[in-house]
């Protein structure tokens, strides 16, 4: 009798120290356990807005597929969506750029090690009122329209009007001010007749109604034909065609279509990522396969921007300006 009771406090006492030190472990382990998978979960993602056109369709057709998925995008300018990535209010980002080495270092002294995945093409597009008849611009004509060497509309052609150049960017703090300052090594501030609204839209929504206005918007607002909204953008202005900048004063000139982006005849083109900090493999890495794979690459050919991972087949066409 004295045994059995003997063997059962041992038992007890065996039991409860392990439930201590289980409990000790629960305590002391730095991560969440989650439900969430590759395709189910919520997750907030953060998009320049200049590709919002072609994230809405990813998204819908991702969770078309996957009906336990819920993903809220964030469409802000390059540096919001930067910002909110910094401060872990997003997991991962759709952006122009690569971290700076001092936001790589930060994250990784946050034990966080982020990955860049490639996943497009893009072109910035230059846009012009209907009734401007002046759609066909040299390199170095756009680059002195940068640099304040060209400031009127007349110094393009003899044949315009003598009427000031005012040139509209989507947001101050976008990627698209950036590209172009850092493109033409301009000063952080911009000239007087360069003008900064709130997003793309807005862009197309000024050069519409001023006639002397050039804007700069990515080309996925006016690029895909097959799209109800970005086929209403196009009626209501025109595109430039530009020289390329290894001819930058010849004869040949580009609009940012997918074959010239694809062959760099373009000169205003860029690469998107996708940045990803998440620590396990959740619905954001979900996502990121998603678009990276044969499904999100063929919806990026089908908005008429070039695809990062797979090939595309280049028809030529007969040129008309």
């Amino acid at each position: 009798m004295n045994k059995s009771i003997s063997k059962r406090n041992y038992i007890a006492t065996a039991s409860l120290i392990a439930l201590i030190l289980m409990a000790g472990c629960i305590r002391s382990t730095p991560f969440k356990f989650t439900n969430e998978t590759p395709t189910s979960g919520n997750v907030k993602v953060g998009v320049d807005e200049s590709f919002q056109l072609l994230l809405d369709t990813e998204i819908f057709t991702f969770q078309s597929i996957y009906k336990d998925a819920k993903i809220t995008p964030l469409y802000k300018p390059e540096l919001g969506i930067l910002d909110d990535f910094m401060k872990d209010s997003v997991r991962f980002i759709v952006t122009t750029r690569n971290l700076t080495a001092n936001e790589d270092a930060y994250l990784k002294s946050k034990q966080i090690i982020p990955r860049t995945t490639k996943i497009a093409y893009d072109a910035l597009a230059l846009i012009i009122n209907p009734k401007n008849s002046d759609s066909l611009i040299q390199y170095t004509k756009v680059r002195d329209i940068f640099l304040s060497k060209i400031t009127n509309w007349n110094q393009i052609s003899a044949k315009s009007q003598s009427n000031n150049i005012s040139l509209v960017f989507d947001n101050e703090k976008s990627g698209n001010v950036r590209y172009f300052i850092e493109k033409f090594n301009l000063p952080n501030k911009l000239p007087k007749n360069f003008y900064a609204v709130n997003n793309n839209e807005e862009v197309i929504n000024y050069v519409e109604k001023h006639i002397n206005s050039i804007g700069i918007i990515s080309v996925n607002w006016v690029s895909d034909k097959h799209d109800s909204v970005s086929h209403s953008f196009l009626k209501r202005i025109k595109v430039m065609a530009i020289t390329s900048e290894f001819d930058p004063e010849g004869n040949d000139y580009y609009r940012p279509y997918q074959g010239y982006i694809a062959d760099k005849s373009y000169p205003f083109i860029r690469d998107v990522y996708i940045i990803n900090r998440e620590s396990f493999t959740g619905l954001g890495s979900g996502l990121l396969s998603f678009i990276a794979g044969d499904k999100g690459q063929r919806i990026i050919l089908k908005s008429k921007l070039v695809p990062a991972t797979m090939p595309v087949r280049l028809v030529q066409i007969k040129k008309s300006y």
